[in-house]
Parts: C-alpha cells; structure tokens; sequence
C-alpha cells in the first residue's frame, strides 16, 4: 500500500502540472467583434508570446516593451510588444493583416466592457500612441 501511494502522488502532480501547462501555453481566445477583425483575422489566439490567427498563420513576439499607450489622447493600460521578425500574413479572404509593410509592433488594450483591441505596426521605432497604427481590430473577451 505505502509503495501505492508514493507511485500515485507525484504521478498526479504531473499530470496536473502538464494540464495546467498546457492551458497557459494556448493563451486566451478572443472573438472577432468589429468588422475588420471578422474579415480579416477571424478569432484569434494570444498570449505574452505570440498571437495566432483563424487561419493558423501567427507571429511571434520577442520582447514585452510596455504596460501603457496613448490611445486618442489618453494614457490606457496596455501591452506593447516587438515582433520576433516582422511579417504582414496573409488572412481571411486574402487580406493582409496590415496592408501596407510588414508588422514589427502589436499593441492591445481595453476598448470597452468586454472587448479588446488589438493595433499593428510598422516601422523600426516602437510605438508610443495609436495615431501611428496601420490597422486595429476589436475582439470579444
């Protein structure tokens, strides 16, 4: 019985540690919302990671940048993150996720009750507020 026990222990551990550990790595999913993200990128996947598209394509972030943004002129709450290498994917229906360069910065924060937004980026210099954006889209929560 004692041999039972010591054997059942740590093998639930790790059963228990690989389930949660394979949640966190998912990330959360967000529902398209606006029309644009319905189009375009369909429901999504992210994390501190990465961000994943319907049609699988993704990008990868190399760096986490900054915890606040100027949105219209105020400061929010939000996460700025560098792209690992920059990459406008293709997308639902043939679109690009920017259109016009490749995307070296994703910025998201609340644009609502229950609803984030989610802006793309061009360029070497990372963005300090969304008037620079090439293209934003909003997700359910």
């Amino acid at each position: 019985m004692k041999y039972t026990l010591r054997c059942l222990v740590p093998a639930t551990f790790l059963v228990l540690a690989a389930q949660g550990g394979q949640a966190w790595a998912e990330g959360d999913t967000y529902t398209a919302y606006s029309n644009t993200a319905q189009s375009i990128t369909g429901d999504i996947t992210m994390d501190d990671f990465s961000i994943t598209f319907a049609n699988g394509e993704a990008l990868a972030f190399s760096s986490l940048l900054g915890d606040h943004f100027i949105v219209d002129g105020k400061s929010v709450n939000a996460s700025v993150y560098k792209v690992e290498t920059p990459a406008d994917p293709e997308l639902e229906n043939g679109n690009k996720l920017c259109g016009s360069g490749d995307v070296s910065y994703v910025a998201t924060w609340g644009a609502g009750e229950g609803l984030t937004e989610v802006a793309v980026f061009t360029g070497g210099k990372a963005p300090s507020s969304n008037s620079d954006m090439c293209a934003s889209y909003i997700y359910q929560d």
